[in-house]
């Protein structure tokens, strides 16, 4: 089960994501999300559980709970949506001069 988690400290990793689930089972993987203009965290994450179970109980476990100071929430994932492409050459809001 895929797993969303918001309102991360700005300077949690990928390795205090693992650490924090890794209680409740075995962790597939645990991804902080990067903004990749400035490098900096966005605030939320992703944390793969292969057994439901054990997945189920972290989101119990752990939705609404403070970690590194701040208040953090827990939801399974919802399948990323597909966004059109922006693509200025066709009906871009650029103009030409």
């Amino acid at each position: 089960m895929n797993i969303y988690i918001s309102g991360l400290s700005y300077a949690a990793n990928d390795a205090d994501l693992k650490n924090l689930f890794a209680e409740y089972g075995e962790i597939s993987s645990a991804r902080v999300i990067i903004d990749k203009f400035s490098g900096n965290s966005r605030g939320f994450g992703f944390v793969e559980m292969p057994n439901q179970e054990e997945a189920l109980k972290a989101i119990e476990g752990l939705h609404d709970t403070t970690h590194d100071g701040k208040v953090i929430s827990v939801s399974e994932a919802r399948p990323r949506e597909e966004r059109p492409r922006y693509n200025n050459r066709n009906g871009g809001n650029s103009r030409r001069y």
